[in-house]
């Protein structure tokens, strides 16, 4: 039983890192885009 607990508990706490990982990677994309566009000065 614990056995099975540790597994679930290393599989959620490995899908968080790549949850977090993939949204870091998501804001850095849109920081750069934001910071490489033309502004719209109309």
């Amino acid at each position: 039983m614990l056995k099975k607990l540790l597994i679930l508990a290393g599989i959620v706490g490995a899908a968080a890192l790549v949850v977090k990982k993939v949204k870091a990677s998501s804001d850095e994309r849109a920081l750069w885009h934001e910071a490489t566009t033309a502004p719209d000065l109309r």
